[in-house]
């Protein structure tokens, strides 16, 4: 379920092939609807996104920037430890 809220989002999407895209923006529903209908980012074009796995609701554009920045630098590993500690702590709600 993708949040309505105002602000700033950090998001992971999962992709046909396994793998993840970071990226941030300021309206979730729409950036994820665009990168579904292929006008999002080059990487989710060839890759084809699923679902989104995973997103942070920040206060500013800043903020969201630099922990998508943050988030890349992780690895492959780290970003599913990430993943499933949300959905652990979501799952608690």
């Amino acid at each position: 379920m993708l949040p309505d809220q105002s602000g700033a989002y950090v998001y992971i999407l999962e992709c046909s092939d396994h793998t993840y895209y970071t990226g941030w923006t300021t309206n979730l529903k729409e950036r994820y609807q665009a990168h579904l209908s292929g006008k999002g980012a080059k990487y989710t074009r060839a890759h084809k996104p699923l679902v989104c796995v995973y997103f942070e609701i920040h206060k500013d554009k800043q903020s969201a920037m630099k922990r998508e920045y943050e988030i890349k630098q992780l690895s492959r590993k780290e970003k599913l430890i990430l993943i499933e500690n949300k959905q652990e702590h979501d799952s608690r709600k």
